[in-house]
């Protein structure tokens, strides 16, 4: 059995800065990509950032230079920092994680998701 949790969602000024924090545990023998996926009110659910494994990342272009992704692999959590928050930035953030677990068999696992609002 595995889990992703999500944390660090909050309401915050336009401009102003949110971490983001996402820990699998269970049991897992090793993850390969973690994702940060939004989702807005009316909005189809769209990619944030990427990770792999080996720290390559990827972000979507309206996040690119404000927003960063990393992870600690020895404590299988992903972060998303972000920084300069626009209005636009609020929605629900979801991690996801494609992890093997010591079942042999390979999980593709969400969170439950934590709500970032930026408000005036």
């Amino acid at each position: 059995q595995v889990q992703v949790v999500e944390s660090g969602g909050g309401l915050v000024q336009p401009g102003g800065s949110l971490r983001l924090s996402c820990a699998a545990s269970g049991s897992i023998i090793s993850i390969t990509a973690m994702e940060w996926y939004r989702q807005a009110q009316g909005n189809q659910r769209e990619l944030v950032a990427g990770i792999t494994s080996g720290g390559s990342t990827n972000y979507a272009d309206s996040v690119k230079g404000r927003f960063t992704i990393s992870r600690d692999n020895a404590k299988n959590t992903v972060y998303l920092q972000m920084n300069s928050l626009k209005l636009e930035d609020t929605a629900v953030y979801y991690c996801k994680a494609d992890l093997l677990s010591r079942d042999g068999r390979w999980y593709r696992s969400w969170g439950q998701g934590t709500q970032v609002t930026v408000s005036s």
